[in-house]
């Protein structure tokens, strides 16, 4: 996947938008390509020694720092409905955890006695209403964007390679 040599059809190329700059564009590549069930390979190519004297421009931390970043950034714009029910489930389960004893405590006394925690709680709570909602919101846009580029890219004229 990391390769860093990648051939490309036209098509491809006239339906790829590129969102980044760097490193980090490898990881983009990919995606586009399983997003659209385009078909890819792999092209062998010999590979050497680094020459003496010249140093590498990767930095293991911070380029794996930046694919994480892509990869999280492309996962919600890719699968939001997934991203945003996840964030929406941890703040539900905060959101009881924080709750559950001020309804112990209200179920056993008839008081509520931390109103700050409790407006907490329902706030958290609404957040992760919000969330899912927003997931699914977001899903049916990045329904419509996907059918959209795969039109796209089946419009567009397909060359044969002559070898």
């Amino acid at each position: 996947m990391l390769s860093g040599y990648r051939v490309f059809s036209r098509r491809y190329v006239k339906s790829f938008p590129c969102l980044s700059r760097g490193f980090e564009i490898e990881t983009e590549l990919t995606i586009h390509a399983l997003e659209l069930r385009m078909k890819y390979g792999e092209v062998n190519t010999k590979y050497g020694e680094r020459s003496e004297g010249s140093v590498s421009k990767l930095s293991t931390w911070s380029d794996g720092f930046k694919i994480l970043k892509t990869i999280i950034k492309l996962y919600s714009l890719e699968r939001p409905l997934y991203f945003f029910s996840i964030i929406g489930v941890l703040l539900a389960a905060l959101s009881i955890i924080l709750g559950l004893p001020i309804i112990v405590d209200y179920i056993d006394t008839g008081l509520v006695r931390r109103f700050p925690t409790a407006f907490l709680t329902a706030s958290i709570m609404l957040s992760s209403i919000m969330a899912f909602v927003c997931g699914i919101i977001l899903h049916s846009n990045t329904t419509t964007r996907r059918e959209m580029k795969a039109l796209f890219y089946l419009s567009e004229k397909n060359y044969k390679l002559i070898m």
